[in-house]
């Protein structure tokens, strides 16, 4: 039986200094290049959100993610992932229905508990409150994507007998992130399906979803893999380096793998190549991989890479995209 897998992009739309170009130029090349991804053969394109970041890490996926509605006609579009305890649920819930309606079911919305204090102290919540932020959340936008009258009242939310209109007809699926076991743990029990970072914690979720009485066979994993593929991946590995040393630390400071305090930085490029989540892979090297890892996981219903990385010229993303479509992706595809 033929399988289908999905291949796509990840963006995150950061344009940090010294690499720091005007915000127009990145959107402007960002939005014909995910044009181009889609002629060339990609089928998903993925949005992250961060908020108050110097290098304007994007805090409005949704609004992109109707602009790239706009210019493409087959792609699927999600986020991975918005920081849903910062957010009004009914809100997302109109916004995502909308986004729904205007690309004729393409949307998919996934979302992550957070991490980062700044951010929560800004929008008036409070770390501690994420787990209840979140599970009162995904019930108030499942309650409104269903066309249920709210009615909710929680420990953080309440809404009285309001309906989301206008209604989709494609409902998105609503997927959500994380890395610690109790967030994967509350992925198996009321999520369409796990967003992976870098394969980190795949085997949890299998194992969650059968401890909830559901079938690992059942499970749908969204990954957002890591890898760099190039046709010269030792010369990739010099020009994408401190590329790669900026996010990986970055990320670190902020508290994504653990408490910025105690969690060490990479001391330089290499290091954060060698030891990070990235793996440097040439075509023959990308096709035997992703063969292996979508044969080992029939779960994984979508595979999505860095387009770049923070500063990357787009161009030089745009490089490796073309390598992969055309001499990754059909291989792989026939291989499934």
């Amino acid at each position: 039986m033929t399988r289908s897998v999905n291949f796509g992009l990840w963006y995150d739309f950061r344009n940090p200094s010294p690499w720091q170009v005007p915000f127009e130029t990145l959107y402007e090349g960002s939005l014909d290049q995910i044009v181009e991804a889609e002629r060339l053969g990609f089928d998903s394109v993925w949005i992250t959100e961060h908020h108050f970041c110097e290098d304007g890490y994007t805090p409005s996926p949704l609004v992109i993610a109707a602009a790239i509605g706009a210019r493409t006609q087959r792609l699927r579009i999600g986020t991975n992932l918005m920081i849903l305890p910062l957010h009004n649920p009914v809100r997302i819930a109109e916004d995502c229905a909308t986004l729904s309606i205007l690309t004729k079911g393409r949307f998919d919305l996934g979302v992550g508990i957070g991490y980062r204090e700044l951010e929560f102290e800004q929008f008036g919540r409070q770390l501690s409150h994420r787990p209840s932020l979140m599970e009162e959340a995904v019930s108030i936008i499942r309650r409104a994507w269903a066309g249920e009258k709210i009615s909710f009242e929680g420990k953080r939310f309440s809404f009285g007998d309001i309906k989301v209109t206008p209604l989709p007809a494609h409902t998105p699926r609503l997927y959500i992130g994380g890395m610690a076991e109790p967030a994967i743990d509350r992925v198996a029990r009321i999520a369409d399906g796990f967003l992976s970072t870098g394969g980190i914690g795949q085997d949890l979720y299998l194992s969650a979803l059968a401890k909830h009485g559901k079938s690992p066979a059942d499970g749908v994993i969204i990954a957002g893999h890591w890898a760099i593929i190039s046709d010269d991946p030792e010369k990739e590995a010099a020009a994408v380096g401190p590329h790669a040393l900026y996010q990986s630390n970055q990320y670190i400071e902020w508290g994504a793998f653990g408490p910025p305090q105690t969690t060490p930085r990479f001391p330089d490029a290499a290091s954060a190549l060698a030891q990070g989540l990235y793996e440097l892979w040439d075509g023959d090297t990308a096709v035997r991989k992703l063969t292996d890892l979508l044969t080992a996981y029939p779960q994984i219903k979508d595979v999505h890479f860095w387009a770049q990385l923070p500063g990357e010229p787009i161009a030089a993303g745009q490089r490796r995209l073309e390598y992969v479509a055309r001499h990754v992706l059909p291989k792989v595809r026939a291989a499934l």
